[in-house]
This record gives structure tokens, C-alpha cells and sequence, in this order.
């Protein structure tokens, strides 16, 4: 009883710190073979200061990711070491080039991996958060 106690006290402790301050702000489908995919962010939430992108249906190979902000600027961040993201997996936040100004949209390249007839296509959510850390 003590453990499970313990077990409890642990989880309501962990899962808040989790998903603090991130906000969903678009989602994408892709398909079976090599892309580059330019996505718009929806909503007002574009003042962000961190992004990472969640796998939820699929694998994919995160190969590079480029946030382009609205005053022009980009940043490139190669993506190769993080590996493979299939469904519940998330990537590092990658911080955005110029805090001040909002994202205009993020470029994706990524390998989806799988069969075409045998595997959902993947779809991704990108998410964003304000402030430190």
C-alpha cells in the first residue's frame, strides 16, 4: 500500500511538468517517401519560444527542421541525430532564432518509414511554447 501510494504521489507530480505552457498550433499528415513540407502555423499563439514536433500516428525520420520567422530570419536545425519518432514520441525543443518576433511557418524534411498498404501514413503536431524553459 505504501508503493502505491508512493506510485501515485509520483505521476500527479510528473505529468503536469510534462506538458507545462505547450500549446498545440498545427498538424500534419504526410505521406510514403521523401518530403519537404512547409506548415503554416494556425491561431494566434505564434509568439512562441520553443518548438517540438510529436509523432502521433506512424513513424517517421526527422531529417532537418527550419523555423522562418516573420521579419525573414531562419534558423536550420538538422534533426539526423534524433533518430526515428513513431506514435507518442516526441523531438527536442528547438529554439526559435529571434525571440521578439512571431514564427511564420516551420519547414519539415523527413523519410517516413513503413508500407504503404500495411501502415497508416504518419502524422505529426507541432507544438509551441512561450516563455523560459
Amino acid at each position: 500500500m505504501k508503493y502505491l501510494f508512493i506510485l501515485f504521489f509520483l505521476i500527479s507530480v510528473a505529468a503536469p511538468a510534462q506538458n507545462d505552457n505547450w500549446k498545440k498550433l498545427a498538424e500534419k499528415t504526410v505521406a510514403f517517401k521523401n518530403e519537404k513540407d512547409k506548415v503554416t502555423l494556425t491561431g494566434s499563439e505564434k509568439d512562441i519560444t520553443k518548438v517540438k514536433l510529436t509523432c502521433t500516428q506512424g513513424t517517421l525520420e526527422l531529417k532537418s527542421v527550419t523555423i522562418v520567422m516573420e521579419n525573414g530570419e531562419k534558423k536550420e536545425y538538422d534533426a539526423k541525430g534524433l533518430g526515428v519518432l513513431t506514435n507518442g514520441m516526441s523531438s527536442v525543443p528547438y529554439a526559435v532564432p529571434s525571440k521578439g518576433d512571431k514564427v511564420k511557418y516551420l519547414e519539415l524534411e523527413y523519410d517516413t518509414k513503413g508500407k504503404v498498404i500495411l501502415t497508416k501514413r504518419a502524422k505529426v503536431e507541432v507544438w509551441g511554447k512561450k516563455g523560459k524553459d
